[in-house]
């Protein structure tokens, strides 16, 4: 796995994934050799993923609501960060989620990584990915106000 692209455009997320000297770790995490992406890598690359993020003291599968399921991948000060490797369907309700976060006060900045569009379709049918979710945020600039990194691997 390798880093592929960044978008931190949207509502100058990058300006503060940099202020919190975070955004250079971030996208070293996607730098992974040993992690290949191939049919049904998901577990593989959510391992790997969760390790980095525990070894510098990110918290995990936070709940959004103590008596609802929802979850963000991690979340760490201010920041909330979101892996989706799933089906496409599953991204628009990643920015909802971490739109909820910045709206309710618990975070300033987020970030999404996804595979991009030729990774995810080697990992499988219908999966997430990067290029699609740009777009798409661009077209929402209005609705989703957090600002929120991409992150593209392959």
């Amino acid at each position: 796995m390798k880093l592929a692209f960044t978008y931190d455009d949207h509502h100058n997320a990058g300006a503060e994934w940099d202020r919190r000297e975070l955004k250079e770790w971030l996208t070293d995490v996607f730098e992974a050799p040993a992690v290949k992406i191939q049919s049904r890598c998901t577990p593989d690359i959510r391992q790997h993923v969760e390790t980095e993020f525990i070894s510098e003291g990110w918290a995990t599968n936070v709940r959004l609501d103590q008596e609802l399921m929802l979850t963000v991948f991690a979340i760490k000060d201010d920041l909330a960060f979101q892996l989706q490797t799933g089906n496409m369907s599953r991204a628009p309700y990643d920015l909802l989620k971490l739109q909820y976060l910045f709206q309710s006060g618990r975070i300033e900045a987020a970030a999404l990584a996804l595979p991009t569009k030729d990774a995810a379709r080697i990992i499988g049918d219908n999966i997430a990915h990067a290029e699609r979710v740009c777009r798409e945020l661009k077209l929402f600039d209005r609705v989703i106000t957090v600002p929120i990194i991409v992150v593209a691997f392959e």
